[in-house]
C-alpha cells in the first residue's frame, strides 16, 4: 500500500518561504526504525541526520517551497489555509497513492480533508490535527519540509551577510533585522511577507517617524 504523508514548515513567520514537504512510502517501519517525530521535537543535528535516512528510505519524497512574495499576492484571494491546502495538494500528487495523511491547519479537519480530497479526484486523504505526531509519514514529511526550510534560510544569512533570526515574529533577531531594514531603506526587505500585521506595523512606525522628523 502506498501512504503519503505531507506537512509544513514556515506557515507562521514574517520573514522566509513556507515550505510544504511530502514523504511517499510503502511501509512505515522504516521511518518508525530511523525515530521520527514531529520536527519541532528534533535537534538540527537530528533532523539532518534523519532527512538523508528519510531520503534512502522512502519510495519518493519531494518538497514544494513558496517564498514570502508570492505568499503575499496569493493572500490577497485566499487565506492561509487555501494557499496551504494548494500546497498540499501539488506535494501530494506526484505519484499514485492508496491513503494520504495530511497534518490539518483548519479547524475543521474534514472540511480540509474533503477539500483536498475533492482536488485530487477523489483520493483518501485522512487530516488530523498534530498529524506529525500521530503518523511517522506525516513526521518524516515534517522534517523534510523543515530542514528544506533552515537550507533556504542559510541561503538568505549568505544574501544579506548577516544574523536573520529563524523568520517568526518572537524572534527578536528577526525583529531588529527587518526594523533595522526598515529604517535604513524605507521598506521591508526582500523574502518579508508584507502582509503580516506585525511588518505592516514596523512599516507604519517607520512613517510616522519619517512625518514627525519632517
Amino acid at each position: 500500500m502506498m501512504m503519503c504523508g505531507v506537512d509544513e514548515a514556515g506557515r507562521g513567520p514574517m520573514f522566509g518561504p513556507l515550505v510544504v514537504g511530502a514523504v511517499y512510502i510503502e511501509d512505515d517501519s522504516a521511518l518508525r526504525e530511523i525515530g521520527v517525530k514531529d520536527s519541532k521535537k528534533l535537534t538540527p543535528s537530528a533532523r539532518d541526520r534523519m532527512f538523508d535516512q528519510i531520503a534512502e528510505a522512502a519510495s519518493m519524497w519531494c518538497t514544494v517551497p513558496l517564498s514570502a512574495e508570492e505568499i503575499d499576492a496569493q493572500m490577497k484571494s485566499q487565506s492561509l489555509n487555501m494557499i496551504e491546502l494548494g500546497l498540499f495538494v501539488e506535494a501530494v500528487g506526484k505519484i499514485p497513492t492508496d491513503v494520504i495523511y495530511a497534518d490539518c491547519p483548519d479547524v475543521d479537519t474534514d472540511r480540509f480533508g474533503n477539500i483536498m480530497s475533492v482536488r485530487l479526484e477523489g483520493r483518501k486523504v485522512v487530516a488530523a490535527h498534530k498529524a506529525d505526531a500521530l503518523y511517522p509519514v506525516v513526521s518524516a514529511a515534517s522534517i523534510m519540509a523543515k530542514v528544506t526550510r533552515d537550507r533556504m534560510l542559510d541561503d538568505l544569512r549568505k544574501e544579506f551577510d548577516c544574523e536573520i533570526g529563524s523568520g517568526y515574529p518572537s524572534d527578536t533577531v528577526t525583529v531588529q533585522f527587518i526594523e533595522k531594514w526598515i529604517k535604513d531603506n524605507g521598506c521591508a526587505p526582500p523574502h518579508t511577507r508584507k502582509s503580516w500585521e506585525p511588518v505592516k506595523k514596523m512599516i507604519s512606525a517607520r512613517r510616522m517617524t519619517s512625518l514627525d522628523d519632517w
